[in-house]
C-alpha cells in the first residue's frame, strides 16, 4: 500500500516511522520547519518497545505532493485540520482511504464533506507520546493501542489490508466493527481527563488528594449523558476503566491538554470540549461548561498576549 502520513509529529511520526522501518511504502507530508529538523536529525523514535532511527525518511511538501495514495494517515491537531486537508488534497483519489487519528468526532464530518464519506475511515489511537526539544519522538510507557474501521460498521478489504501493513511493523491494529462507538468512548475519556487536569492544574493523583474525585466523575457522567443522547451510550467496561484511571489515588497521569496549557501552547478546546456541548440535547452540564469556559479564557489570554 502507498501510504501518506500527514505530519511527522508524535503520533504520525511514531506510526509512520515504524511502518517505514518495516519497509512499508511510506512518505511524510511535512511543513518546512519539520522538514529542516528531519534533514538534520532524521526521524528518531525512543521506545521501550524498540527504538527506530531513520536518517532520511521520504518527505514531500504541499507544493510537490502528487497522488493518489492508497491511504492517508492523518494525525494533525484539530485546529490544523483545514490547512491539512488543503495540503493533502492532491493525494486523495476516489479509492483513497483517509485514516484520521484526531480527538473527538467533528473531523470525521469535515473530512466527509471535503472529500467523500466513502474516503473516510474511523480511527483512534491511545499511547503516551511527546516530542523532545530535538524533535525525537518519545514513547512514555508501553501502551500501544490503535484501531480503525469503516464508519458504517461493515468489514472491507481495505481495512484488512491496512491492518496487515501495521502487523508487518509489529503493531497489532484492531479492525473494529464498532469504531464510532470506540471513538465516543475515547472522546469521553480524553475530554474528562483534559478538562479536569487543565481546570485543576494537577495530575490525577493531585486531584484525588485534594478531594476532587467527585468532580472528575461528575464531568465524566455529564459527557456520558451527551453520548447516550447521540445514540452512543457508553459501555460498562469503558466507563469502569475510565473512572478507575481518572480517580486512582497517587496516579501521575496528566493529560496532553494540561501539558499544553502549562507550556502556553494552543489547545483543542472547541474540538474536544466545546463540540460536546454543541451535541447536547438539552439539560445542564455545569462541569463541562466550566471546563470549556476555563479553556476559552486561556485562549483569550493567549490571543491578548499576541500568541497564535
Amino acid at each position: 500500500m502507498k501510504i501518506l502520513v500527514v505530519g511527522a509529529g508524535a503520533i504520525g511520526g511514531f506510526f509512520g516511522g515504524r511502518l517505514l522501518a518495516a519497509k512499508r511504502d511510506v512518505t511524510f507530508l511535512v511543513r518546512p520547519g519539520r522538514a529542516a529538523q528531519l534533514a538534520k536529525t532524521g526521524l528518531v523514535i525512543k521506545s521501550k518497545l524498540g527504538d527506530v532511527s531513520l536518517p532520511a525518511p521520504p518527505l514531500v511538501s504541499a507544493e510537490t505532493l502528487t497522488g493518489p495514495y492508497d491511504v492517508v494517515l492523518l494525525a494533525c491537531k484539530a485546529f490544523d485540520l483545514e490547512g491539512a486537508m488543503t495540503a493533502f488534497a492532491p493525494a486523495v483519489g476516489p479509492d483513497t482511504a483517509i485514516l484520521p487519528l484526531l480527538n473527538g468526532l467533528a473531523h470525521v464530518e469535515a473530512l466527509a464533506q471535503r472529500f467523500s464519506k466513502k474516503n473516510v475511515l474511523g480511527g483512534q489511537a491511545a499511547l503516551p507520546l511527546t516530542l523532545d526539544p530535538e524533535g525525537r519522538i518519545l514513547h512514555l510507557g508501553e501502551q500501544l493501542n490503535i484501531s480503525f474501521g469503516e464508519t458504517d460498521g461493515t468489514t472491507s478489504p481495505r481495512v484488512a489490508a491496512l491492518a496487515a501493513e501495521f502487523a508487518a511493523a509489529g503493531i497489532q491494529a484492531g479492525q473494529s466493527p464498532t469504531i464510532m462507538q470506540d471513538m465516543w468512548e475515547k472522546w469521553a475519556f480524553i475530554a474528562t481527563a483534559g478538562g479536569i487536569t487543565s481546570l485543576m492544574r494537577g495530575t490525577v493523583g493531585d486531584i484525588v488528594a485534594g478531594g476532587g474525585a467527585p468532580f472528575v466523575t461528575a464531568l465524566y457522567d455529564e459527557i456520558a449523558l451527551i453520548a447516550a443522547a447521540n445514540g452512543h451510550a457508553l459501555r460498562a467496561p469503558a466507563v469502569e476503566r475510565a473512572k478507575s484511571t481518572l480517580t486512582a489515588a497517587g496516579s501521575p497521569f496528566n493529560s496532553s491538554m494540561a501539558r499544553d496549557v502549562d507550556g502556553g501552547h494552543r489547545v483543542e478546546a472547541d474540538h474536544v470540549i466545546g463540540d460536546l456541548l454543541k451535541r447536547a440535547k438539552g439539560g445542564d452540564y455545569p462541569m463541562l461548561a466550566i471546563a470549556y469556559a476555563h479553556l476559552k479564557t486561556y485562549e483569550a489570554r493567549r490571543k491578548r498576549d499576541g500568541k497564535v
